[in-house]
């Protein structure tokens, strides 16, 4: 089949949990002899026009110059391009900026949305935005053929509000079993003796909650901060948490093996992420062998069960990293 991917700034990842799934599933589709494309941002760091085996197809996107807005028109952009390629296939990951351009994908080919998370509830959204994206996603249901939700809280939630049935399609991660305890020097630390969290740097992760459990806290145990900071409230947080010399913003990783390993010889990894979706930066940190405390919600639950530490506030963080020690095998 001829399939193109749709709702990502471009593979490979330099940015988070679509842009990374879209890497995996591209690249096995054309391994096993589809045709596929997945549409970048200009300024993505890959310029080639292939990448193992998956055409990418790069369209204008002016966020760097205009902000939010500039998603909106990167995703006009896409689905143009989507009309001219008689696609048999087009998934669409998310639909917050695409939804408005419905009318406009092409008539021809199976349309496929990952309905993401529940945009809506994102506090760093005004009510005005939460109100477009709740019309946003009554518009991606109506205009899709099928819907995937990637958690059995968002298919509920599907279930309940629109009375679509969605499938459910887990994401994975490949299971980590090669440490290499010499990549811990690039970063200062060493095993078992910091903690961790990696998340983009938005307020429903719940990231000052956490950082505000590690200030608290006596131990002064090393807390690496991964994730672009270089946002508004990544700059708000770099200033709140300044005098913490042990908490350190370390910007975004995308080499999978140095996360891998810091994520394996942490202490404990904190997931903060609260609006819904599975987020494959937890699956991976399970397949890392990972000691977690996550944000107490439903779909982190669903995916985590009994085999986590949960918290709530900054005082359980304080909890967690008081009395928590994992066990690390060199």
């Amino acid at each position: 089949m001829k399939i193109g991917i749709l709702g990502t700034r471009g593979i490979p990842n330099n940015h988070g949990g679509f842009e990374q799934f879209a890497e995996y599933l591209s690249r096995y589709l054309a391994k096993i002899g589809h045709e596929v494309y997945v549409y970048n941002s200009h300024s993505h760091p890959y310029q080639e026009k292939i990448w193992e085996g998956v055409h990418i197809v790069h369209e204008l996107d002016p966020e760097d110059k205009i902000g939010t807005a500039g998603q909106f028109i990167y995703d006009f952009n896409c689905i143009l391009d989507s009309r001219k390629r008689d696609f048999d296939v087009l998934l669409q990951l998310g639909y917050t900026s695409s939804s408005i351009w419905a009318w406009l994908l092409p008539k021809e080919p199976v349309i496929i949305t990952n309905m993401d998370g529940l945009e809506w509830k994102r506090t760093k959204y005004s009510k005005l935005v939460r109100l477009f994206l709740k019309i946003a996603e009554k518009l991606a249901v109506r205009t899709s053929d099928y819907l995937v939700a990637d958690s059995i809280g968002i298919k509920k939630y599907l279930k309940e509000k629109y009375n679509r049935q969605a499938e459910y399609i887990a994401y994975g991660a490949e299971v980590f079993d090669a440490p290499n305890s010499e990549i811990l020097e690039e970063y200062n630390v060493q095993a078992g003796t910091y903690n961790m969290l990696i998340a983009r740097l938005e307020p429903e992760n719940n990231i000052e909650i956490i950082l505000d459990g590690v200030a608290k806290c006596q131990l002064r145990h090393k807390f690496l901060v991964v994730g672009k900071h270089e946002t508004k409230f990544g700059e708000y947080l770099k200033e709140k948490f300044k005098d913490w010399n042990h908490i350190e913003f370390l910007g975004g990783i995308y080499n999978l093996d140095h996360l891998n390993n810091l994520r394996y010889y942490s202490n404990l990894y904190f997931h903060g992420h609260s609006v819904g979706g599975t987020n494959p930066s937890l699956l991976e940190a399970m397949a890392s062998s990972c000691l977690i405390v996550a944000n107490d919600n439903l779909f982190n639950k669903g995916i985590l069960g009994e085999d986590a530490l949960y918290f709530n506030d900054s005082n359980d963080v304080l909890t967690s990293l008081s009395k928590e020690k994992k066990t690390i095998i060199i």
